[in-house]
């Protein structure tokens, strides 16, 4: 077995390897290679290849389910870009604004595209059960991303509203990560579907680890402006609780405060990480990572794979728990 680092090499050799990006018409693939080369985590790809690796099945028979999820990945944030209007990504222009819109949409789609002809490398079984659990994740993702936009106009969220929508934008893509590497290995049907609910679990703890982070992270590390959810007013598993527990006076101070947009940020900022402190929402906010990480860890409890095999994925989740970035 292999580090996350050492799965997430060998994905990134293979995508600079990869003729697609070199296509004609410039105009339509260049925008397709600059949004590639930005960068990320390839956190997705290096899941799938984990999880095939598992069950010992060689990387390369992986690669192209792994550039599928990638791909996808990347045409959603092409696409969400556009639609949140963003200037920067990774700290680079926007493909909207370093090109423009229309030709953002059609290298999106052209994204799309490319993610699913990633599957007809593999036979006619493998094929049917990769393109079923994807279509039905990218469906998914869909739909957390309208809940999102529609949430920027609800002035009630209820919590379970905001976990399902991080469940449905976020995680089920680590979760049909995971369970393709299953697939792809041949395992059990109950074993695939252990791999996705660890993977999806795994994904909200990300994602609430993600809105901390974007709080009380070290922007030196994080690598992204903290308190960037407060200055957009972005309703957060945070910004939630602290309604949910705070006083009238605080909970109509904060609503004020997501409403706004102040030129002073900085002191936005702070107020609203005073009313956090005020109740405890650090904290509590933690708690809620380790329930979810929790219970990812329970799924793999009767996974068909050695003691030792399984303690990989526990470490795996505790590290990515107590991340900084």
């Amino acid at each position: 077995m292999k580090s996350i680092t050492n799965y997430t090499s060998f994905f990134n050799d293979y995508l600079n390897q990869n003729n697609y990006l070199k296509n004609e018409p410039r105009t339509l693939h260049e925008p397709i290679e600059y949004l590639l080369s930005l960068g990320g985590k390839r956190f997705r790809p290096a899941l799938v290849l984990l999880s095939a690796d598992l069950y010992n099945l060689p990387l390369e028979k992986a690669l192209d389910a792994a550039l599928a999820v990638e791909v996808f990945h990347n045409f959603s944030l092409m696409h969400d870009d556009i639609m949140d209007e963003a200037p920067l990504r990774r700290q680079k222009v926007t493909v909207h604004k370093k090109w423009d819109v229309n030709t953002a949409i059609l290298s999106g789609d052209a994204m799309l595209i490319w993610a699913y002809q990633c599957f007809e490398s593999y036979d006619e079984k493998l094929f049917y059960s990769l393109i079923k659990l994807f279509s039905r994740t990218a469906k998914e993702v869909c739909v957390g991303q309208q809940y999102d936009m529609d949430f920027e106009n609800q002035d009630e969220v209820k919590i379970s509203e905001y976990i399902e929508m991080i469940r449905l934008k976020t995680a089920v893509l680590v979760g049909c990560s995971f369970q393709m590497g299953g697939i792809l290995a041949n395992t059990s049907i109950e074993n695939q579907k252990k791999l996705y609910q660890f993977g999806e679990n795994l994904g909200i703890a990300f994602q609430i680890q993600d809105d901390l982070l974007d709080v009380y992270g070290d922007p030196k590390v994080f690598g992204k402006q903290v308190g960037g959810d407060i200055i957009e007013n972005k309703k957060t598993y945070l910004y939630l609780k602290a309604l949910e527990l705070s006083s009238e006076n605080d909970k109509n101070q904060l609503k004020h405060l997501f409403s706004i947009y102040p030129k002073n940020t900085s002191a936005k900022i702070e107020t609203v990480k005073h009313l956090y402190s005020a109740y405890d929402i650090k904290a509590i906010s933690t708690q809620r990572i380790e329930e979810y990480t929790n219970q990812a860890l329970s799924a793999i409890d009767t996974l068909e794979l050695s003691v030792e095999k399984k303690e990989i994925l526990t470490t795996f989740a505790k590290e990515l728990m107590h991340r900084n970035v």
